[in-house]
């Protein structure tokens, strides 16, 4: 029953009982049955006071030493007048400082926005205004894909100089030092009321159509998403996770950094570099990885994959993007002793939703599993009617636990794509009689062509059997005649040679004739986001015009 349906009665029973509620929390400060992001290095320090938390370059915390400093942030926010709800920005790498932020704003109950490092000037202050932050942090090494915009972020009250090592001093006085500003603040735990409906995060969706959307998740939804994590993930308080994708991306963030820290394993930050993801895994014997489709290429591919120890890592997980078959049964060869686990979601879900379990990626090789265990899933057709039937394809939807809040200031698009009381991820996917969901591609990038409909994943897929093809996406570019044609973009393995002709004669022998693409663009690398997703957006209008 909706609170609206309730009678009068029944609403002033619930609102004084509510009331009452209310009052409990505020006059007991919350601190009994408390549970909020806030606490958990808090918690694991309980367990592990002296085991390692956190590795980063030569900095290596406890879970004492990064507890007090996470406090410490919290209370330098503070003493600036950053308070509950208020939102905090950060653009950083994957470092220590970043850490620090992400759980000072938590233990304030402020709001933290980690923004896209690969965005630049008037993007960047596109994020930080449209969130209305008041506090905007900022690595050394990144000043300059901002400096330009600094005027245009009236709302931002201070500015933070995070000192990474990037060589580079404050340009002016109007910028506080983060180690000294935070060295200064006390070490004890602030004085905040929290409530687990409280909103913790704010992350913007990567803008692969139009601007993007501020997405806000509360501290309930994260608890969800995490224990759904840590059970569907089989993680454990012996883990050691190397984190090289953006933190700045819920992905490595949200699914498995935090779900880490909260069960007192130890997580490693690092570069998206191959050769330094190789060397982590091997030095500090990790138990676990996560990359999209388009890493787990690049370490397949690196020429010295051969010569580093790789034997513990025991679990290996892909997402963020569809992983080819081809690429998966290679991986799998390749990692024998790795169990591989596809989490697939989106960040509306933070960010999880269905997972294909190790023991199933061979029986349902390009599967992306069943739902989480916090999470149902279901397919819809375009009038909004559940699937029941295999192999038709339709909307994969979901509710549960994980649920975002809402889009920041976009109530339209909010109750759009919650339409009907499930989440719509804009995925096409397929059922089988096991109830294993596939996905069939994005709705957007479906290519109509000659009045047929193509999924660019099967083309992908066709394309992926030539042995001389490392990466492809396929996207749907206007023509004149066939309103669009199937444009294939490939990225060819180092050594191998293949020419457009022999390309296209493959994929006649394997596609059908409306199905075959029309053209093959040669690339030295694909156009991807910072989490490793392909966009085929920029692609498709990077190649309009070419068949006028």
């Amino acid at each position: 029953m909706t609170f609206s349906a309730l009678t009068e009665d029944d609403r002033r029973r619930y609102e004084a009982i509510n009331q009452e509620n209310i009052d409990f929390l505020m006059n007991r400060y919350n601190r009994v049955n408390r549970w909020v992001i806030a606490d958990m290095i808090r918690r694991s320090r309980y367990h592990f006071p002296d085991k390692t938390a956190l590795v980063f370059g030569d900095i290596a915390l406890t879970y004492t030493e990064l507890e007090d400093q996470c406090n410490q942030v919290a209370n330098a926010l503070a003493g600036l007048g950053v308070k509950k709800y208020d939102r905090v920005a950060i653009l950083a790498h994957n470092t220590h400082h970043h850490i620090l932020t992400m759980y000072g704003c938590a233990k304030l109950g402020a709001i933290y926005l980690a923004v896209n490092y690969l965005l630049r000037d008037d993007n960047i202050a596109y994020c930080v205004n449209h969130s209305e932050s008041v506090v905007f942090i900022i690595e050394d090494s990144l000043y300059p894909q901002v400096k330009d915009v600094m005027d245009k972020m009236p709302g931002v009250r201070h500015f933070i100089w995070s000192n990474q090592g990037g060589g580079l001093a404050p340009p002016d006085d109007k910028f506080i030092s983060f180690d000294d500003w935070h060295a200064a603040a006390p070490k004890s735990e602030p004085d905040a009321i929290l409530r687990i409906e409280d909103p913790v995060q704010m992350t913007y969706t990567s803008g692969t159509e139009s601007l993007p959307k501020g997405v806000i998740i509360s501290n309930q939804a994260l608890i969800a998403e995490y224990l759904s994590c840590i059970i569907d993930g089989r993680f454990t308080a012996r883990d050691i996770n190397v984190n090289a994708l953006p933190i700045f991306h819920c992905a490595q963030r949200d699914v498995f950094m935090n779900p880490i820290f909260w069960l007192g394993g130890t997580n490693i930050l690092i570069a998206p570099d191959i050769g330094k993801i190789l060397d982590a895994i091997a030095r500090y014997r990790a138990t676990m990885f996560f990359a999209p489709p388009t890493v787990w290429i690049a370490i397949l591919r690196h020429p010295d994959l051969g010569k580093y120890d790789l034997s513990s890592l025991v679990k290996g997980y892909y997402g963020a993007s569809i992983m080819p078959v081809e690429i998966l049964r290679e991986m799998l060869e390749k990692f024998p002793q790795t169990g591989m686990y596809n989490f697939y979601g989106q960040t509306e879900l933070a960010p999880y939703h269905c997972i294909l379990q190790p023991e199933d990626a061979l029986k349902k090789l390009g599967s992306a599993g069943m739902g989480a265990l916090h999470m149902e899933t279901r397919l819809e057709d375009a009038e909004g009617n559940a699937i029941g039937e295999t192999d038709v394809a339709g909307e994969i939807c979901g509710r549960g636990g994980h649920v975002m809040t809402m889009y920041f200031k976009e109530p339209d698009k909010t109750e759009a794509i919650m339409t009907g009381g499930w989440f719509h991820s804009g995925d096409l996917g397929v059922l089988d009689n096991d109830r294993y969901i596939t996905v069939v591609d994005r709705k957007k990038d479906m290519i109509k062509t000659g009045g047929e409909n193509v999924a660019s994943r099967k083309v992908e897929e066709a394309i992926y059997l030539h042995p001389a093809v490392e990466e492809v996406a396929v996207v749907g570019v206007d023509h004149p005649r066939w309103v669009e044609a199937v444009v294939a973009v490939v990225k060819v393995k180092r050594g191998f040679t293949v020419t457009e002709d022999e390309l296209l004669e493959h994929c006649r022998r394997h596609l059908s004739s409306f199905e075959s693409p029309k053209k093959a663009i040669f690339v030295d690398e694909l156009t991807k986001t910072p989490s490793g997703k392909i966009l085929k957006r920029t692609m498709r209008d990077q190649y309009r015009g070419i068949f006028q």
